[in-house]
């Protein structure tokens, strides 16, 4: 899977001299990035033995405090993968400047994510599943894992939540941190999830933003609640395609047309679909699906002819996969769609791939952490976009009932706080701050 938050691979991580620290010993902080600080912290590769093995290393990067400072942010903006590299542009950086008045925003990028493998990782599985393209894919997944395993070294079969939660744990001890202070985003709430579970003791404040279930075993309904936001988000498109003139489908029925495209001759539905998928999630890409579909039915399918994706050397889907163990023999691939396809058969079905194509055949079940239900720590703040299919609001509502925490529903799509959401930030200001959650009842926007 990608990042769940887009990152810049472009640029490399400067990761050279000295200031590699183990968790007992604090940090060595160097400048980097243009007035940030970065900096090592130097964990077991396996903390089921801690004592005698391997060691790995996990990046920091530091935005210091203003002169009002409260304490220390650890923030994992999301993947997985690395965001670090992603603090040489301004902008990226600009997301955290109103964390950074108040704390000291420390980042890190989960253990893994700089590898570099020698060989890229397959093509993701178009939609609808093919036996024989199935077999193949689980057969170039598990080369994948051949090829890079001297590469992957000390890291294979130690990707999983669990063991970075740990990572994060002697992040705080070499921040001299009695208790951890933590913002995830996106996938970076699967590795809140693991520590509110291992270490709910030392937590002092937290903050999940558009949470990935890390708790629901069936992978039909982990992933139908996502199927049907996607559904609805087509139809909520067509609503808005009819009331804006600036709609290149004004006048249309938008799903009849969707129906046309996918139906004419010589069209890949499975393009249509993978494109469609890629701009349904965020209604600024409104304007530009319904100018393809226009496009498309008047002859012309260019903006949604597939593009070849760059290739991907990283870690992230072995990481996911250790995460998210579901079946992935075709039988179960297939049951699974077919069950989404019922209750969201126009795009909802497909529009998140990576939970249902069987994305995981053939990546070896080494070091594996499923889900599993969540103790209570009802001081957590929780809080997803209702126009979210990538990580659905049912997630966060799920979460937050299993910690007993405050679950504060928004109007909008994915990355709430990162994305600029104004009532959102307002009340994560506060809860960071003060400690004050949003009162029961509490919303951000009008209800769906």
């Amino acid at each position: 899977m990608k990042a769940l938050m887009t990152l810049l691979v472009a640029v490399t991580l400067l990761v050279g001299g000295a200031g590699v620290a183990p968790a007992a010993e604090g940090l060595a902080w160097r400048e980097c990035h243009d007035g940030l600080r970065c900096a090592e912290v130097v964990v077991p590769a396996d903390w089921t033995r801690p004592g005698g093995g391997a060691q790995v290393v996990v990046p920091l990067l530091k935005i210091p405090a203003g002169e009002q400072k409260l304490g220390v942010l650890l923030v994992n903006p999301g993947g997985p993968g690395s965001s670090i590299p992603n603090f040489a542009f301004p902008g990226y950086r600009d997301q955290f400047a109103d964390l950074a008045a108040r704390f000291d925003v420390v980042v890190f990028d989960p253990r893994g994510m700089d590898v570099t493998c020698p060989s890229p990782n397959p093509a993701p599985l178009a939609s609808p599943v093919i036996e024989s393209a199935h077999r193949e894919y689980a057969a170039a997944n598990d080369r994948f894992a051949a090829d890079c395993a001297e590469a992957m070294g000390a890291y294979r079969g130690h990707l999983n939540a669990r063991q970075v939660a740990h990572d994060m744990d002697a992040i705080r001890r070499a921040l001299g941190e009695r208790r951890l202070n933590y913002f995830g985003n996106s996938y970076g709430t699967v590795y809140g999830q693991s520590y509110a579970e291992l270490f709910g003791h030392r937590v002092g404040r937290m903050y999940l933003d558009s949470v990935l279930d890390h708790t629901q075993r069936d992978p039909a309904a982990w992933a139908r609640a996502g199927a049907v936001t996607a559904e609805h988000n087509l139809h909520r498109m067509a609503r808005w395609c009819a009331t804006d003139t600036g709609c290149a489908l004004h006048g249309k029925d938008v799903i009849a047309v969707w129906d046309r495209v996918l139906s004419m001759p010589g069209v890949e539905a499975s393009a249509v679909i993978r494109w469609a998928a890629a701009r349904i999630g965020n209604d600024k890409g409104w304007p530009a699906l319904a100018t393809g579909l226009a496009q498309a039915e008047a002859g012309d399918t260019t903006a949604m002819t597939p593009r070849p994706a760059p290739p991907d050397f990283r870690l992230a889907r072995t990481a996911l996969c250790a995460d998210f163990p579901f079946p992935d023999d075709f039988p179960a691939v297939q049951r699974v769609e077919n069950q989404l396809r019922a209750i969201a058969p126009r795009l909802g079905w497909a529009v998140t791939p990576w939970r249902v194509s069987g994305h995981c055949s053939g990546v070896p079940r080494t070091g594996l952490n499923p889900p599993a239900a969540l103790s209570a720590m009802p001081r957590v703040l929780v809080a997803n976009g209702e126009h979210d299919a990538l990580t659905p609001a049912e997630h966060g509502r799920r979460v937050a009932a299993q910690l007993r925490g405050a679950y504060l529903p928004a109007e909008g799509n994915h990355g709430l706080y990162l994305n600029g959401n104004a009532c959102v930030r307002d009340r994560v200001h506060r809860y960071l701050w003060t400690g004050d959650l949003p009162a029961p009842g509490a919303r951000c926007g009008t209800p769906v």
